[in-house]
């Protein structure tokens, strides 16, 4: 497992959180939620990275953080088109 060790000033680390396992965990929060709104992570890489029990703890961190899934209207037009030709109406 990796590690990184960051450097905040003291008067920005109190406002954050009281323990460094509560920056520890902010920092992380951000990682995850930075590393999906960019594409380099999946929510279920998001969902092991914070230790969340399941794909909707994953999904409404995802929503609180505001990182959407981009889903366009050519998406749209495949998923229907992929339905109507599975028999689905």
């Amino acid at each position: 497992m990796s590690s990184i060790h960051v450097q905040i000033p003291d008067e920005i680390a109190r406002q954050l959180g009281k323990s460094s396992d509560d920056l520890t965990r902010c920092a992380l929060r951000g990682l995850a939620a930075e590393g999906y709104r960019f594409g380099a992570l999946t929510a279920a890489q998001v969902q092991q990275l914070l230790g969340l029990k399941s794909r909707w703890e994953a999904d409404a961190f995802l929503k609180t953080h505001q990182c959407f899934l981009e889903y366009t209207e050519d998406d749209l037009s495949g998923d229907i088109t992929a339905i109507r030709r599975s028999g689905g109406q």
